[in-house]
């Protein structure tokens, strides 16, 4: 190998050991966010709500008129767990135009989570429905239907 070849291959490796790094850097952080996620729905104002609506929401259809009465019937507890929480649109000021790329990843983890606890969940619908609701772009709407694809969800 010559001089030349020797200074491109260690430059090269140099760079992979970086990208190496940073993302595990971001895989340490989605861990910990994983280890933490939705906290504030076990302690108050938040727990007394969801032990009485949780079970509405599960036999609703996600986005159907029923859901929403039920969400206006959570309103003080979503204030507060949205507050509290990054990984929702609404925790910001300029909603998802605000949010980093660890948050949207927690938030297509949840609502795939939230899809599997509704008797008539589907992950891509959910993407549908909080696309319009949070005036997404096509372009990350897209990108979350490639991710639940390419994870099989």
């Amino acid at each position: 190998m010559t001089q030349e070849e020797q200074a491109v291959n260690y430059q090269t490796q140099k760079h992979i050991l970086n990208v190496v790094a940073l993302m595990n850097h971001m895989v340490g952080e989605l861990l910990n966010r994983a280890g933490n996620h939705d906290q504030s729905k076990l302690e108050n104002p938040e727990l007394d709500y969801f032990v009485k609506h949780t079970h509405k929401l599960a036999a609703s259809t996600y986005g159907s008129e029923e859901y929403n009465a039920c969400l206006k019937e959570l309103k003080p507890a979503l204030d507060h767990h949205y507050a509290k929480n990054s990984h929702h649109p609404e925790h910001h000021k300029n909603g998802v135009n605000d949010m980093t790329l660890l948050d949207l990843v927690e938030m297509i983890a949840d609502w795939k989570s939230a899809s599997l606890r509704h008797n008539d969940g589907n992950i891509r619908k959910s993407i549908e429905i909080n696309g319009a609701r949070f005036e997404m772009s096509q372009q990350l709407i897209r990108i979350f239907e490639n991710t639940v694809k390419e994870l099989g969800w």
